[in-house]
């Protein structure tokens, strides 16, 4: 039985014209979801023994090539529990050398995607030719019958992170929850999105909240549009799949971000899609940036444990040497972001 517990909204929701001044000083921005190459998950990422700041380092600066001025990055509450300060100053580091570079994150905080279960310290081995083989859902699926003890512990997370950046012009936006609903949560999902709403706006932060839509999952995207100070959504679809995507959400006449896209093989490439990203001034920000122990390479559909890489990689754009999968690609992403003029 799942059991409820209520908070009140403290902050209104912006207002549109709140929400179009915002983003009309911001130039039109582009950039990945991002993990380092040698982290297989969230856990792995922020945890102070594998907290990777040479491979950080260097991806970056591989970013800031391509003329990347965003980057989606995920939190973790595992990490947090058993090291408040330990990641948000590791959140700081990052948000330093992002801001060296020019590139504002947005910070991801819940997940509803692949493995139930998580847990501190040493993180499994990617399994081979599997798309996400360590990706975890946060919080993990036994910690969410019982809300009366697992909320508390999720708003002071929410709370202490969103304080600590809320004033902070290197964060672009907070994203609260990915995905809500994927898997087996269903509705399940949809009480604790309202919950994370609230919990952010208690601080009032100076930068805009949103929830993406991702699926025609009807309880969820009212929810999701009604409470998001920005519009954001996923779309792997080919071009008019997402254009339709695109004119469905300018009707609620807010700033529209794109925090996922991009997957070859469902006819959704860099070549056909972020030329009308731009176009309609939507952020732009595609699954994946160096190929590494997620294995996004290989397609969510088909396990490949016998091939090193698929012939057309699912997502993803560099190898860990800087080289990119497709060069053409690079070259027009550079074309668009105007860094190669």
């Amino acid at each position: 039985m799942l059991m409820a517990c209520n908070t009140i909204n403290a902050q209104e929701r912006w207002t549109a014209e709140k929400a179009n001044a915002w983003y009309a000083q911001l130039p039109w921005m582009a950039g990945s979801d991002y993990i380092p190459a040698t982290a297989i998950n969230q856990i792995e990422m922020w945890s102070e023994a594998t907290y990777d700041r040479a491979t950080i380092e260097k991806e970056l600066n591989w970013a800031q090539d391509l003329g990347f001025t965003t980057l989606r990055v995920y939190l973790s509450s595992v990490v947090w529990k058993n090291d408040p300060i330990g990641m948000k100053d590791r959140m700081d580091d990052f948000l330093a050398r992002c801001s060296q570079r020019g590139i504002r994150p947005i910070f991801v905080f819940f997940d509803d995607c692949w493995n139930e279960e998580s847990s501190y310290g040493i993180q499994p081995a990617p399994k081979r030719g599997v798309h996400n083989s360590g990706w975890v859902k946060d919080p993990a699926a036994s910690l969410r019958g019982d809300t009366c003890a697992v909320y508390p512990v999720l708003r002071a997370y929410v709370k202490d992170v969103i304080g600590r950046f809320k004033d902070d012009k290197r964060v672009l936006m907070w994203d609260l929850f990915n995905e809500p609903g994927n898997g087996t949560k269903h509705n399940i999902s949809l009480d604790l999105v309202k919950k994370v709403f609230g919990w952010a706006r208690e601080i009032y932060p100076s930068q805009p909240l949103t929830c993406g839509v991702w699926s025609s999952m009807h309880d969820f995207n009212k929810v999701q549009l009604e409470l998001s100070d920005v519009i954001s959504y996923h779309c792997y679809g080919d071009l008019n799949t997402h254009t339709q995507v695109i004119d469905s959400l300018k009707v609620y006449g807010r700033p529209l971000v794109c925090t996922e896209y991009m997957a070859r093989t469902h006819g959704s490439k860099f070549q056909n899609i972020m030329p009308l990203l731009k176009k309609n001034k939507v952020v732009a920000i595609n699954w994946g940036f160096v190929a590494g122990k997620t294995n996004t390479i290989f397609s969510w559909e088909k396990k490949m444990p016998e091939v090193e890489e698929p012939p057309v990689w699912f997502h993803d754009i560099l190898r860990q040497d800087g080289t990119p999968f497709d060069p053409e690609e690079v070259k027009l992403i550079k074309q668009l972001t105007g860094k190669k003029k």
